[in-house]
C-alpha cells in the first residue's frame, strides 16, 4: 500500500509518541478506596417535612383555591391561641411548602444542616419568605430535625400589570443554609462492629478483588473477601477491635486501580460521545456515501534514547487513509487500531457528530466494536 504524505505525517507523530512513552512510562490511574467505595452504615439519611412560608410580597398561595394551605394556616393559628375558624381568610403572603434535607452520618444534637424548600400550591415566588418551624421526619416517622429561617431563592421573576412576565430559574424553590437544627441522633457505634462492609460505587469483579487484596496487604492477614462485584467484607482484626476508626482511616487511604468495562456512551440529543480507554475495534473498512476509510498499521523501528537502557524494537504505527473519491472501493484489512484513532480521523475530516454516532452504531452492529454502546 502506498504511503501518502498524510500517512507519513501520522506515522511520524505515532513514532514520536511511542518513543516518548517508552522513555517516560505513564503513571497508573490509581484511586483511593474512599473515592470508589462506601462503608456500610456510614451514609446520609433523607428527611422531609411540611410547613408554611410567610412574609411573601403577594406571591403566595391563593387560599381560596388551595384548601390545604388554608387549613394549615388555621391550624397554626389555633396552636398560638388565635381562633380563625369560620372567618374569611384572604392572605396572599403565605405558601404551603415541602422541606427536604439530608441527615449527615453521625449527626449530633445541636448541629445544623441545610434544607431545601419547594412550593406545593400556586405560589408564584418564595423570595423574601420565612419558613415557620417545621419538624423533619425520617423514613421511620421519627422527628430528627426542626427547620426554620429565611429562604434564599437563586432565581428572578417579575410580572407587569398587563400580564406580561419574565422569569429566570425556578423562583418557587429555595434553600436555607444551616436552616435546620438536629434534635435527635441516629444511634450507630463503630467500635461495636465485628465486621466492615464496603460497597463499590461502580460494581466490578476485578476492582472488588483489587480492593480486598489491598486491604489484606495492609493488615497482613487474609481477612478481606470480595463476595460479589459490589461488596467487600472484612472481619475486624483483634488489634483494631476497640479502634475501628483508625482501621477505616487506613483503608480509605489505600490506592487501587479501578477496572472498567469497555463502553461507548452516546447522547443523541446533544451529539456528545464518550469513549472508554479500553474500547477496541477489529479489522474493518467503512464507506459512508462517497467516503471510504481504511485503517492499517505501518511497521517501523523504535530506537531508544541515547545512554538509556532501552532496546531497539520493531513496532507499528496506526495509519488512517480517508478517501472521498466517488470511485472509492470498500477494502477489508487484516489489522485493527484503537477506536480513538478512528474517531480522530473522522473528526479531522469534519464528519458531524450525528454521522459519527451512526458510524459507531453500524460498527457495533457488524460485531467489530469490542465494547458496549449506551445511548442516553
Amino acid at each position: 500500500m502506498m504511503i501518502t504524505p498524510y500517512l507519513k505525517k501520522i506515522a511520524g507523530f505515532a513514532a514520536l509518541g511511542l518513543i516518548f512513552s517508552l522513555a517516560c512510562p505513564s503513571a497508573q490511574a490509581a484511586s483511593r478506596i474512599k473515592d470508589i467505595a462506601d462503608f456500610e452504615g456510614v451514609r446520609e439519611n433523607q428527611l422531609v417535612g411540611y410547613g408554611l412560608v410567610v412574609g411573601l410580597n403577594g406571591t403566595g398561595d391563593n387560599v381560596k383555591s388551595i384548601d390545604f394551605t388554608k387549613e394549615s394556616l388555621v391550624s397554626m393559628l389555633d396552636q398560638i391561641g388565635i381562633n380563625a375558624r369560620g372567618g374569611q381568610i384572604k392572605a396572599k403572603n403565605i405558601a404551603a411548602v415541602m422541606v427536604t434535607a439530608n441527615f449527615p452520618p453521625f449527626g449530633r444534637q445541636g448541629s445544623r444542616i441545610d434544607v431545601m424548600v419547594s412550593a406545593m400550591g400556586d405560589a408564584k415566588n418564595l423570595q423574601g419568605g420565612t419558613l415557620i418551624a417545621t419538624p423533619l421526619v425520617g423514613a421511620d416517622g421519627n422527628v430528627y430535625a426542626v427547620a426554620q429561617g429565611q429562604i434564599a431563592v437563586g432565581a428572578l421573576s417579575a410580572r407587569g400589570n398587563s400580564g406580561s412576565s419574565v422569569s429566570k430559574g425556578v423562583p418557587t424553590s429555595g434553600r436555607i443554609a444551616n436552616g435546620a437544627i438536629i434534635e435527635n441522633e441516629i444511634p450507630f457505634e463503630l467500635n461495636s462492629l465485628k465486621n466492615i462492609t464496603l460497597a463499590l460505587r461502580n460494581p466490578d469483579f476485578t476492582t472488588a478483588r483489587r480492593v480486598s487484596d489491598a486491604i489484606n496487604a495492609l493488615i497482613g492477614i487474609n481477612s478481606a473477601k470480595a463476595i460479589d462485584p459490589t461488596t467487600v467484607t472484612l472481619e475486624i482484626p483483634e488489634a483494631y477491635r476497640n479502634n475501628v476508626v483508625e482501621l477505616m482511616t487506613k483503608i480509605e487511604q489505600l490506592k487501587v486501580q479501578p477496572d472498567q468495562l469497555a463502553k461507548v456512551v452516546i447522547d443523541e440529543t446533544s451529539g456528545i460521545i464518550v469513549i472508554g480507554k479500553d474500547v477496541r475495534i477489529n479489522k474493518l473498512a467503512i464507506a459512508q456515501g462517497n467516503l471510504t476509510i481504511r485503517i492499517s498499521e505501518i511497521p517501523f523501528l523504535s530506537q531508544p534514547l541515547p545512554f538509556s537502557d532501552g532496546q531497539t524494537v520493531m513496532t507499528t504505527a496506526s495509519a488512517i487513509d480517508i478517501n472521498e473519491s466517488v470511485d472509492s472501493k470498500l477494502s477489508v484489512l487484516e489489522t485493527g487500531v484503537n477506536l480513538q484513532e478512528l474517531v480522530d480521523g473522522l473528526n479531522a475530516l469534519g464528519v458531524s457528530p450525528r454521522d459519527l454516532i451512526s458510524i459507531l452504531q453500524a460498527i457495533k452492529a457488524s460485531g467489530a466494536l469490542q465494547a458496549d454502546i449506551e445511548v442516553i
